[in-house]
């Protein structure tokens, strides 16, 4: 199975989209992977993003922010050489609307690249992962944030990839192998995230003592991140 950064290191990005990109946490990956790229576009619904995106990226000229809802790209057909979502389809209820509009954006001949982490097959320390983040998007969800839903299996999201009618479509599994399961900065990092969300889901006991069973699981069992399905395809040229 070829290796995510062996995949990006023989991508020209060319004019790349990064949808849902939030702060641009994966526009990291894709600068210091792709072979080379002539602009960056990251797209977020959330203003809140655009701050934290220019002080990521204020030594980049190349590299833009836009404030844009997803279900409908503000940007010509064709008019993008890659494009790409990253642990984010799962914040969409509909899913496959999103992936049409990268397509449409898309040229043939294009890289389309979806890298999301999956819930299944995972080791008990990355199901504490997949747990917690299952327990986040119940508390958004309990408290009316509608944006956050339960990750995906594997072959869910090949499915999805599915929908599109893409080519040569190059699969891998991205895992972390650096990450210490009961590294005490992670489990630094994850109490205060979990109190955070415990607040956050007054009102919903149940909720909250799920919570709390979650901060026992990740000293006990521990804490890795997640395996990330990585997809690159290619637009057909018609």
């Amino acid at each position: 199975m070829p290796d995510p950064k062996d995949i990006l290191g023989s991508i020209a990005g060319g004019r790349v989209l990064d949808v849902a990109t939030g702060s641009g946490g994966f526009i990291h990956f894709l600068f210091a992977g792709l072979r080379d790229y002539t602009e960056i576009i990251g797209v977020d619904a959330s203003p809140r993003a655009a701050d934290a995106f220019a002080a990521a990226f204020k030594d980049h000229p190349a590299i833009h922010f836009v404030q844009m809802d997803a279900h409908n790209l503000d940007f010509a057909p064709a008019s993008f050489d890659t494009v790409c979502i990253s642990n984010s389809l799962h914040h969409f209820e509909n899913p496959v609307c999103i992936l049409q509009q990268m397509s449409r954006v898309l040229r043939p001949g294009g890289r389309f690249i979806l890298a999301e982490m999956y819930r299944d097959g995972q080791t008990e320390p990355q199901l504490t992962h997949v747990h917690l983040h299952h327990w986040w998007a119940a508390v958004d969800q309990a408290v009316g944030d509608h944006t956050h839903f339960q990750t995906y299996s594997r072959q869910e999201l090949i499915d999805l990839l599915a929908t599109q009618e893409l080519q040569d479509v190059a699969l891998s599994d991205f895992l972390d192998t650096t990450e210490d399961p009961k590294s005490p900065e992670i489990a630094a990092e994850l109490e205060a995230v979990i109190d955070r969300y415990i607040q956050r889901a007054s009102g919903h006991p149940d909720l909250q003592s799920l919570g709390e069973a979650l901060r026992q699981r990740v000293h006990q069992i521990g804490f890795h991140s997640a395996t990330t399905l990585v997809a690159v395809g290619l637009k057909p040229v018609m």
